[in-house]
């Protein structure tokens, strides 16, 4: 069985996500992360920390994992959480078409 994202289904996700974005999850936000860590491009978005506890951005590993790292300078993320909840927002708008504009924190 391959799991798919329905937005009407799964966009009840979203809050979970934004309020918890590391530790644990319910069963239902856990498949929707499992599918949204796998991109059918081969690209895949991840973080990197460039200063360890203090500095995050956003990167794409490439499909041909020999091939580098594509870093991105900007945005530069001040905590963790902030940092993960940005690369849900970008994989939820290349599986799904539609844009979370919610910061973390209202």
């Amino acid at each position: 069985m391959v799991y798919k994202i329905d937005p009407d289904e799964d966009r009840r996700y979203i809050e979970e996500f934004r309020q918890r974005p590391i530790g644990r999850h319910s069963p239902g936000l856990m498949r929707l992360l499992c599918v949204m860590r796998v991109d059918p491009t081969g690209n895949q978005i991840i973080l990197v920390c460039r200063k360890p506890f203090a500095e995050w951005v956003l990167a794409t590993m490439p499909p041909d994992r020999a091939d580098p790292i594509a870093i991105e300078d900007e945005p530069v993320f001040a905590s963790r959480e902030e940092a993960e909840w940005a690369v849900f927002c970008r994989r939820w708008r290349l599986l799904t078409g539609e844009s979370i504009n919610r910061p973390l924190h209202d």
